[in-house]
């Protein structure tokens, strides 16, 4: 075989790699949704994306990271979706509810989710860091994104605000798995709009 073939099926490889390596984070997330993560295997995850064992080593190191990848990856996924959510015009209010249907409308993803969520709480679990700078990033982008969470009221400020919304998307999250005839979403809307309140008046400032 010749040098030159061999530079070209190197670079072919390396060219599929990031591809690759999306389809077994996805996978992964299937995965996890599914089986939670201590119970989501790596040849489980390594068949659903259609590698070995050993492919899927060669692109992560173990579970732990693939963990966090699959999780970065779920918030990319959230955060496109909400663009374009809000690109068609959703009112504010409705932004989250219509993020969040598809997560509602599976009890086992929302279940598998909260545990993941719950066990991120102690320090030395592998997503904790992961969870506790996602909450600092939700916060500053209900600050700045068109859900105008970002204004104080004589009650409660903006912070404190961003703070009650997250409590109660988890609250909604338990309370829809012990009851399931309950339309969280509609709550989840219904509490925006008393919680995010007016815009400002731009002339007032």
């Amino acid at each position: 075989m010749s040098s030159s073939s061999t530079g070209s099926r190197r670079r072919g490889q390396y060219a599929t790699t990031p591809a690759r390596r999306l389809q077994i984070v996805r996978a992964a997330l299937a995965s996890f949704a599914e089986h939670g993560f201590e119970r989501a295997s790596l040849r489980d995850i390594a068949a659903r994306a259609g590698v070995t064992h050993a492919a899927l080593l060669r692109h992560f190191a173990g579970k732990e990271e693939l963990l966090l990848a699959a999780l970065t990856q779920r918030e990319a996924d959230e955060e496109e979706q909400a663009a374009r959510i809000i690109a068609l015009g959703t009112a504010g209010p409705a932004v989250l509810s219509a993020v969040l249907a598809d997560e509602f409308a599976d009890p086992d993803y929302q279940r598998n989710w909260m545990a993941l969520a719950v066990a991120a709480t102690s320090p030395d679990h592998p997503a904790h860091d992961f969870f506790a700078k996602r909450r600092e990033r939700m916060r500053t982008r209900f600050r700045t994104s068109s859900l105008r969470t970002a204004y104080d009221s004589p009650e409660v400020t903006a912070d404190e605000k961003v703070v009650m919304v997250l409590a109660m998307m988890d609250g909604l999250r338990i309370q829809t798995l012990l009851d399931p005839s309950q339309d969280a979403l509609r709550l989840l809307e219904i509490f925006m709009r008393a919680v995010i309140g007016p815009e400002p008046d731009e002339s007032d400032a």
